[in-house]
C-alpha cells in the first residue's frame, strides 16, 4: 500500500511529538516555524524543494 503524506503534515506531527515529549520548547518550535515560513518566501525555497524531491526519489528507489 502506497501512502502519500505532505512534508508539512509530517514535520507538523514531528514538531508536536517533540514538544509533548519536552525535547523541544514551544519557543524553539516557534522559531523553527518562523524560519521555515520566511525561507519559503526566498529564492532558496526552490533549491530546498528540489533537494527534498531528490532525497525522496532516492529513498523511493531503495525500497
Amino acid at each position: 500500500m502506497l501512502v502519500t503524506l505532505s512534508a508539512v503534515a509530517l514535520f507538523g506531527v514531528l514538531t508536536a511529538v517533540l514538544i509533548r515529549s519536552r525535547h523541544v520548547s514551544p519557543l524553539a518550535a516557534l522559531a523553527v516555524f518562523l524560519f521555515g515560513f520566511f525561507t519559503a518566501d526566498t529564492g532558496a525555497s526552490t533549491a530546498i524543494r528540489d533537494m527534498c524531491r531528490a532525497i525522496a526519489g532516492a529513498l523511493n528507489s531503495i525500497t
